[in-house]
């Protein structure tokens, strides 16, 4: 029946057979969240307990899986990145140089402190910030550095590192897709001044929404806590039961970014979970690897010093045979039919995403020069454009399968390959 592949009528590589679901509640996971229901206490503004806020108990377990000393959970990954440029002394006409290939966070949140975002190329293999091309981009007005962990990734940190010392800007460390990873046998997130977290339902730690900040510099801490609490920080000594815990200091203006605390209770209980996951996804996605590599598939690298992957996304770049016939997006679909499983093309270049667009917002309008400077006109960054064309992903979920799975992804590529004739231009 049919040509030969699922979209044009044969029967499907997979099947009705379902994939791993996420997010998956760990152990604990339900129980922790009716405490909080029962606790008379949804809100770190809520009036003290008596007892520590479950932000408190998960900013404390964070921080010590990941071997830094302060933790600042956050509403959402996004929070957290804006907290982060904003304690870091990033504000109005500052530049901030940016991985062009990311997500749409990575910008929206520098026009969010009036900074100006620099998009830069990135390495062709990690997919993640050339330290090449983000020194070369460096002004006067450079304030700050965000590296972004991209998909399975990590950036090369002590380049970064290194760039960032001598020119004296912040690094912030954007490991929204990276959570368990490690770089030189540390994890990621603490080589920055700043290290952020998306904790959205798609991570590989999730609560729905959410997001953490962390870092390992008391001053900044105070900084990040002050802005994601309206000005406010929790008291260093005992409030009193029934007495509200965050003091109005009048230190710093901030805005109501808090995480509540029924994410908090899951998030702590979800964290127990996280290693043992991403083992599972490590072991796959060798595998994989292996078998995408026999069809002539590249997947993503990781920079050198990585000893630990993780993996928010699975990506691999299609053979340059194939792109010359056939668009990555029209693979990604077959595939996908095959499946039963959403695999398309990673990111766009940020400049040429439909998700950045500051005139669409009339807060940017501060002026024309401004709204011209922050706009995505004038880049043309190859190696992100290339990037862009020839790297499909799919989602870490299908990576808690088990070898059996694997093989079914890699003959969806098998047989979508083999029938490439057939999705030509």
């Amino acid at each position: 029946m049919g040509t030969g592949l699922a979209m044009h009528g044969a029967a499907p590589v997979r099947g009705a057979r379902p994939w791993p679901p996420w997010p998956q509640p760990a152990a604990g996971a339900g129980a922790a969240l009716l405490d909080v229901l029962h606790s008379e206490r949804w809100s770190i503004a809520s009036p003290c307990t008596g007892e520590p806020t479950r932000e408190q108990r998960f900013a404390d377990e964070f921080a010590a899986y990941l071997g830094t000393s302060h933790c600042v959970p956050t509403a959402s990954g996004t929070a957290a990145l804006m907290t982060a440029l904003e304690a870091c002394g990033v504000g109005a006409g500052d530049e901030v140089i940016v991985p062009a290939l990311s997500w749409a966070a990575s910008a929206s949140t520098v026009l969010g402190v009036n900074a100006v975002p620099i998009f830069v190329d990135v390495d062709p293999h990690t997919l993640c910030l050339n330290q090449a091309a983000a020194e070369a981009a460096i002004t006067s007005a450079t304030k700050a550095i965000v590296v972004v962990h991209l998909y399975s990734a990590l950036a090369d940190l002590d380049a970064l590192q290194a760039i960032a010392g001598r020119h004296g800007l912040a690094l912030i460390e954007d490991s929204a897709q990276a959570h368990g990873a490690r770089y030189r046998g540390l994890k990621a997130g603490t080589f920055g001044d700043v290290g952020t977290f998306s904790m959205h339902h798609t991570k590989v730690l999730s609560s729905g929404e959410g997001g953490a900040a962390v870092t390992d510099n008391p001053n900044l801490a105070r900084r990040i806590e002050h802005l994601h609490a309206d000005g406010r920080v929790r008291s260093a000594d005992f409030a009193g039961v029934g007495m509200p815990e965050l003091v109005e200091t009048g230190e710093l203006m901030g805005s109501n970014r808090c995480l509540s605390e029924f994410q908090s209770a899951l998030l702590s209980a979800q964290l127990t979970d996280l290693d043992r996951q991403n083992a599972i996804r490590r072991a796959n996605a060798v595998l994989l690897d292996e078998l995408l590599g026999e069809l002539g598939l590249s997947p993503q690298r990781t920079s050198p010093h990585t000893t630990e992957r993780t993996y928010f996304g699975y990506a691999a770049a299609l053979p340059d045979d194939v792109l010359r016939t056939v668009p990555s997006d029209v693979i990604a679909r077959a595939v996908t039919a095959e499946l039963g499983l959403h695999v398309r093309p990673v990111y766009q270049p940020l400049y040429a995403s439909p998700l950045y667009d500051p005139s669409s917002r009339p807060r940017f309008a501060i002026s024309p020069e401004h709204l011209k400077q922050i706009g995505p006109g004038g880049y043309d960054l190859p190696v992100a454009r290339q990037a862009a064309e020839s790297f499909l992903t799919f989602h870490h979920s299908a990576l808690l399968g088990d070898a059996s799975d694997m093989r079914d992804i890699a003959e969806a590529f098998r047989r979508v390959l083999a029938h490439r004739s057939r999705l030509a231009r």
